[in-house]
């Protein structure tokens, strides 16, 4: 193994589990929940979409923070970068209350948009709204994790996901059964475990930023300059967003067994995709430090390592996927049939497992490099073509297993726009800031 290896190896491996951190939360919920019964399963689908997607849209908060801090430090300017990372919490807490706000305000219109029976309806709302009041505490842990990230850290994330999924565990099998909430218990409890990892990463970071002497008042100019830094992430979060959502709203109108498989594969699924995107949590950092250094070389090279890490770490998780699918399997549900249909899904989702690791591989790499534009457009694009053949499914009869046959398309599309990309040169730009 090079230097280059154990580089990589040093920061995806704690990123690896800081970044299953919600993943494994919403395994838990899942697993808890399943055992209530079908509907509240169908509902943890349709009400946990929603918010994914609240959140997902501000994921820009860790990603475009994690690139702009690892400039900053590549360039040597290390109270700037903790300055700029300052920002990013106060924009992150203005934009969780806001959309907390909106959450609460409009459930029932957005579960409704679903079209779910009225009792997965009714579970749907009360999970929805319970999760909102977590959504500042949500987006701050974002935020702060992007500056840690930054700072070539990831050992701290590390730390406080572990804490908080054990948290949320404890806390959901208490709420739900010893106390008997139903599945209000499941949503107080990861709320619950979310904000204690949110304020402990918050401490984190100020600490740091009294350390070096960086402001920590709010700084309009500076919000607004991180604002406007990740408005290309979040289009490019929304392109993706849609295409879940897509993939959801199809899933429901196959019917309840349908949407209640593919809630569990697609958290499935969603913990693979984290995994893989640990080696992209380590593109990110080293790609935005050796930039900011003026290191072309150096990230082309390192660039190329990762993307064959993606791909055998894809094939690895796909092999794992398929090969343990009797084990696990059960573990969701009691119902026969979401039991057949679930492992017919998993197969499929097995198959692109090694795409997958490479286009998250080169998101980051692309987002360290503060390529958001691009990104943005490159989405775009996947999106408009994979929704025909969403569509088509439903249109022509089709099942579920087709529908996810339909969701590989589309992250075949996003890998022949990533590699088209690093293949040229228009993403390697150097300095503290793009």
């Amino acid at each position: 193994m090079g230097e280059q290896d154990r580089e990589i190896l040093r920061l995806a491996v704690p990123a690896f589990f800081a970044l299953v951190s919600e993943p494994l939360m919403l395994l838990a919920d899942s697993a808890i929940v399943g055992h209530l019964g079908t509907p509240q399963l169908a509902a943890l689908g349709v009400a946990g979409t929603i918010l994914q997607t609240l959140v997902g849209i501000c994921v820009f908060l860790a990603y475009g923070t994690t690139s702009a801090v690892a400039r900053r430090i590549g360039a040597g300017d290390h109270k700037g970068a903790l300055a700029q990372g300052i920002d990013g919490l106060w924009l992150a807490l203005l934009l969780g209350v806001v959309l907390a706000l909106l959450g609460l305000a409009l459930a029932p219109q957005a579960i409704a948009a679903f079209d779910p029976s009225p009792e997965v309806a009714d579970y749907a709302v009360t999970y929805l709204r319970i999760s909102c009041f977590g959504i500042p505490s949500m987006l701050l842990l974002l935020a702060a994790t992007g500056v840690l990230r930054g700072l070539q850290d990831t050992k701290t994330p590390m730390v406080v996901a572990i804490t908080a999924n054990l948290a949320n565990i404890g806390l959901n099998v208490l709420l739900v059964y010893g106390i008997g909430l139903n599945i209000a218990g499941s949503a107080l409890g990861t709320a619950l475990a979310q904000t204690g990892a949110g304020i402990a990463l918050v401490v984190v970071v100020v600490r740091g930023a009294r350390r070096d002497g960086a402001k920590l008042r709010p700084d309009r100019p500076g919000i607004l300059a991180s604002a406007q830094m990740g408005v290309p992430l979040i289009v490019r979060t929304l392109t993706l967003r849609a295409a879940i959502i897509l993939l959801t709203f199809v899933a429901t109108a196959l019917g309840t067994t349908s949407v209640a498989a593919h809630q569990v594969a697609f958290t499935l699924w969603s913990f693979l995709a984290l995994a893989l995107d640990a080696i992209a949590i380590a593109a990110q950092a080293l790609t935005g430090r050796a930039l900011g250094a003026g290191d072309v070389v150096g990230t082309r090279t390192i660039t190329r390592r990762m993307m064959w890490w993606g791909l055998f770490s894809g094939l690895i998780g796909g092999l794992a996927l398929w090969g343990l699918r009797g084990v696990y399997v059960p573990w969701f549900t009691s119902d026969p049939e979401v039991r057949r249909t679930l492992a017919a899904i998993i197969i499929v989702a097995a198959l692109w497992q090694p795409v997958n690791g490479v286009v998250f591989v080169l998101d980051g790499v692309l987002i360290g490099a503060g390529d958001g534009k691009y990104l943005a457009a490159a989405g775009v694009v996947a999106l408009v073509l994979y929704v025909p053949l969403a569509l088509a499914v439903l249109w022509l009869g089709g099942g579920i297993v087709a529908l996810w046959w339909a969701f590989g398309g589309y992250m075949l599309l996003r890998f022949l726009t990533l590699t088209l990309r690093e293949r040229r040169d228009g993403w390697l730009v150097t300095g503290a800031t793009r």
